[in-house]
């Protein structure tokens, strides 16, 4: 069986106000050709179809003309969602993308109750993101009871593989699918840091040796992270952000599985979408390095020692269209590191305002403001009366 391995593509992803769907789209078209040149057989999607709940109208377009084309092809997917997909929304869309036979799971489901799909020779464990307080609530289906469950994350994790897998063939080829963090893996630089440490990291461990092969989400850098069974990151489509160097390892993966012997992997390491480079010069040698802005064919972000203003900015991103940040670092700003909160320490209507920052490269509106604290505090009112 021949397999195509892919994952995180974020669809809808924003760069400083920057849309990348229109690239991402053309990597999908890329993905359409390879499965057609390749005799592919079964499309994987190991999460992160999209880069947050409410997408545009350009992006999930551009994800159902991809199932489209692969059901010209007759090619059958399997998807599950990610941290940054919508659990809710998959599942709402799960019978649409059916039509186009694309098997979806964007909650959690138990051996039994869809958690193990079966195809012609083989079965499949889809295994979607999992906070941990999702997690909670699967461990009270295991256990009937949440209130006794004591573990941690990882042992959780293990715990739902195991109910999944108990029940494969070990004469047939035995596939599993995840969106989480392996330990030991090398991180690509733009995943959310607080969900691939600490008690987020599981290890390769946990997967039964009687699996074939573990396709892997998450992780944006392509690497295999395990081998017995040989478990593999597929890596992101294009380069996401400027934290991901520009020659990690990414795309998608080619893979050969037959019961009994260990699968053929066949990287494809592409280089779609436009690349991310980060310049770093100081600002008396600006004016005489501005032709490597200039002459970048990508996007581009400058960071300048020395001491800059506002104004010498602005000029920057009228002259160069590609440049989508500037950072000016003194001496001052690099004394002190910066200090990385933890979760509970963190003011979310502050985090948020300054994620509309970054993201957005605009203030936040105060209504919107105004609307994310009474949310906030309407679910956090509810859980501590729960």
């Amino acid at each position: 069986m021949r397999i195509l391995h892919t994952a995180d593509w974020h669809l809808g992803k924003l760069l400083k106000g920057t849309d990348r769907t229109p690239e991402i789209a053309a990597a999908l078209e890329e993905v359409v050709s390879l499965v057609r040149s390749e005799r592919v057989e079964l499309v994987v999607v190991a999460g992160d179809l999209f880069d947050r709940p409410q997408v545009s109208a350009e992006a999930e377009a551009a994800a159902f003309s991809f199932f489209r084309r692969l059901h010209e092809l007759q090619v059958p997917a399997w998807v599950i969602a990610g941290n940054h997909d919508s659990r809710e929304r998959l599942e709402a869309l799960a019978p649409l993308l059916s039509l186009a036979g694309a098997t979806v799971r964007g909650e959690v489901r138990l051996f039994g109750q869809g958690g193990v799909v079966c195809f012609p020779g083989g079965q499949a464990a889809l295994l979607p993101f999992l906070s941990e307080r999702r997690l909670i609530k699967a461990q009270m289906l295991l256990d009937g009871e949440g209130t006794q469950w004591k573990g941690i994350y990882a042992d959780g994790i293990r715990r739902v593989v195991d109910n999944l897998c108990a029940g494969m063939n070990a004469a047939g080829v035995n596939l599993m699918m995840g969106h989480l963090t392996a330990e030991g893996s090398r991180l690509g630089g733009g995943e959310f840091q607080f969900y691939c440490t600490n008690s987020y990291a599981v290890s390769p461990s946990i997967f039964p040796t009687s699996l074939s092969y573990v396709a892997l989400g998450h992780i944006h850098r392509q690497q295999q992270v395990g081998e017995a069974p040989i478990a593999w990151y597929s890596g992101s489509l294009v380069q996401l952000d400027f934290g991901e160097g520009e020659n990690t390892p990414r795309g998608a993966l080619l893979v050969e599985v037959e019961p009994g012997v260990p699968p053929n992997v066949y990287p494809v390491e592409a280089r779609w979408g436009k690349p991310l480079k980060t310049f770093r010069m100081k600002v008396e040698h600006l004016e005489r390095r501005l032709d490597e802005l200039a002459t970048w064919g990508g996007y581009a972000k400058l960071v300048l020692e020395g001491r800059g203003n506002a104004a010498l900015r602005e000029r920057l991103f009228k002259e160069f269209p590609g440049l989508l940040e500037v950072e000016f670092h003194t001496p001052e700003s690099e004394a002190t590191p910066p200090v990385v909160p933890m979760p509970e320490e963190l003011d979310w209507a502050d985090t948020y305002a300054s994620y509309i920052r970054d993201t957005y490269a605009s203030e936040p509106d105060e209504a919107l403001l105004s609307a994310f604290r009474q949310a906030y505090e309407e679910v956090h009112a509810v859980e501590e009366a729960a």
